[in-house]
């Protein structure tokens, strides 16, 4: 199934991301939350990010190819050009495509970890598509960023780039987190006047944990409204209530986004399913 296909047809789209697993056992683990998702929310897509360089380039490929095959469900390969030769992500491409996985969410990829340089014959996520667009029969996504990109000269410089990924050949585009719905709503009415007319989906990741949430929001320049995080700092040390403050907050984001017009929800779920079911069972009747 071409993800692209999916958007447009009268109902909202449901996808999840996981990250690669770091061991055997751990891939099983995911394989297995993959499943029971499958079974409690039949998920529209289920996406596997890529590391820094590369660095977890096989399990990537391994974990999409498993879901895609093992689970009958449709799967997204994330694929970073940062780090990669020409060659490399050609050879990539298809692995993937041998395997019958024709979804690829184009990015460039942060620098490795460990610092070192980072040659890449591809200098931004817009090169990869276009690389992709002519040499590939594959669905491409992209991701755009509704609060700004943290490395952006400017909210106009980042559009135009979300922009020419859309002219490149990407058919929808996913967001990164946010929580204030206000600011997905003025990106997709700034990105339809600058002739954006793929699906722009919300990326929604639940709060389980104040401490984690928090690096994450700085990393990719995303911001807490005041109010939540005054409620979710209060309940800093009791798991169990920010994981129902959390809820709360997801639960009414994604209504009103879906009631608004949004094209579906990417859940990102830090290889949990518990979260992003409970949100799904209180939007069933949307």
């Amino acid at each position: 199934m071409r993800i692209g296909d999916l958007y447009g047809n009268g109902k909202p789209v449901f996808s999840f991301e996981f990250f690669p697993p770091k061991s055997e056992a751990a891939a099983d683990d995911l394989i297995q939350t993959a499943r029971d998702l499958k079974a409690s929310v039949a998920p529209d897509f289920i996406s596997v990010t890529y590391g820094a360089g590369g660095s977890t380039r096989t399990r990537t490929l391994d974990c999409v190819t498993r879901i895609q095959n093992e689970l009958g469900l449709t799967a997204m390969a994330h694929l970073a050009c940062m780090g990669h030769t020409r060659a490399e992500l050609q050879e990539v491409v298809e692995h993937l495509m041998e395997r019958g996985v024709e979804n690829v969410l184009a990015l460039r990829g942060d620098p490795p970890k460990d610092g070192a340089p980072a040659a890449s014959d591809f200098r931004n996520a817009t090169e990869l598509i276009g690389f992709l667009k002519s040499n590939f029969d594959v669905d491409i996504g992209a991701a755009c960023y509704p609060e700004v990109h943290p490395e952006a000269s400017s909210a106009d410089d980042d559009l135009r780039y979300a922009a020419e990924k859309a002219q490149r050949g990407a058919r929808f585009l996913i967001t990164q987190l946010f929580f204030d719905n206000n600011d997905y709503f003025r990106y997709v009415e700034r990105a339809f006047t600058a002739g954006v007319r793929t699906p722009v989906v919300p990326g929604i990741m639940p709060v389980t944990n104040v401490a984690q949430m928090e690096r994450f929001t700085k990393m990719c320049g995303a911001s807490i409204p005041r109010k939540l995080a005054e409620r979710l700092d209060k309940f800093r040390d009791d798991p169990g209530s920010v994981m129902a403050v959390g809820l709360e907050h997801a639960i009414v984001q994604c209504r009103e986004l879906l009631e608004r017009g949004a094209p579906g929800l990417h859940f990102y779920t830090l290889n949990k399913s518990l979260a992003t079911r409970g949100i799904l069972a209180a939007l069933r009747n949307i």
